[in-house]
């Protein structure tokens, strides 16, 4: 008779009895679930249908995900309308009838925007947009942040929706000038509120470097610096402390510079430093930099020894 005081042992597995399923997860889990368009797929090998969509330079991942929920969006010929879908390679999607595109490797363009163009892909009031101007050799782009009508500068462009999320986001920190002429004779002081913070219409804006440089005629030039680009954010910052801006420069964003660029003029910046300034992998993908690998001293002997 056995002892109940002894601990059981786990049952041996029986080869001839099949292994149980594994129970479902839910969406976003790691495990296969049902694909509603296909057969069944794994977060491992697919990635979510906005991200394939961001990739291919149709917009940033948030905005794709609206893309979806709009209904503009087929996989291997259904309508989805619900961006909780992974795809793979294998599948076909298309947006607004016509097939997407193959992603191809992440770019990274520098256009020197002139000032009369809107940076969005269509405009209701009929006006010519950034994109109407670009070469018509440049694939399909999506613009990093905005410039205004009346704004100029430089302006990033990229194939890759996620890179323009990553380098639009407050956290990626990286700083935008502007050489802005404004109209009359303004004292160094009267430019603290701005280096302090001010809130405009209810809205807070972070605090700006701003220079000033040299009086030119009846106008001043300064150089302002940011780490955000809310909405027309430096001409309602000045207009709020009684500055009108005629004329506003991007010169850089972030490492990337205006320099000699010619209005209307395109470069696209060199695979390495893209990699090098982006912290991408070959596949596009963010990494982290390796951390710088400690030194040991050489061995000697002990103080006091």
């Amino acid at each position: 008779m056995s002892d109940p005081s002894h601990p059981r042992r786990a049952p041996r597995p029986n080869p001839a009895r099949p292994a149980r399923a594994a129970r479902p997860v839910k969406p976003g889990g790691t495990a296969s679930k049902p694909d509603p368009v296909g057969g069944p797929q794994t977060a491992a090998k697919g990635e979510r249908i906005a991200k394939a969509l961001a990739r291919a330079g149709v917009a940033s991942r948030r905005d794709a995900e609206k893309i979806v929920l709009q209904g503009r969006v087929t996989v291997n010929g259904k309508r989805i309308d619900s961006p909780a879908l992974n795809v793979t390679a294998r599948d076909r999607i298309t947006l607004d009838g016509k097939a997407l595109a193959e992603p191809e490797g992440p770019r990274l363009w520098l256009y020197h925007k002139p000032s009369g163009l809107v940076t969005t892909t269509r405009d209701e009031k009929g006006r010519k947009t950034v994109f109407d101007a670009l070469p018509a050799d440049m694939p399909r782009v999506v613009s990093i942040g905005r410039l205004d009508l009346n704004s100029e500068g430089l302006l990033l462009l990229t194939n890759d929706g996620d890179i323009k999320r990553r380098l639009e986001l407050p956290s990626t920190g990286w700083v935008r000038k502007y050489r802005v002429r404004i109209k009359g004779s303004p004292l160094d002081p009267q430019f603290d509120p701005l280096r302090k913070g001010i809130t405009v219409d209810g809205e807070r804006f972070q605090p700006m470097a701003v220079t000033l440089d040299r009086q030119q005629g009846a106008n001043a030039w300064l150089t302002v610096a940011l780490r955000e680009g809310r909405n027309r954010e430096i001409r309602r910052a000045m207009d709020s402390i009684g500055m009108t801006v005629n004329r506003l420069i991007r010169v850089s964003y972030g490492p990337f510079q205006l320099s000699d660029l010619a209005p209307g003029a395109v470069e696209e910046v060199k695979p390495r430093v893209m990699r090098d300034q982006l912290g991408l992998g070959s596949g596009g993908e963010a990494v982290a930099k390796p951390k710088p690998k400690r030194t040991r001293r050489p061995a000697g002997p002990r103080k006091g020894a």
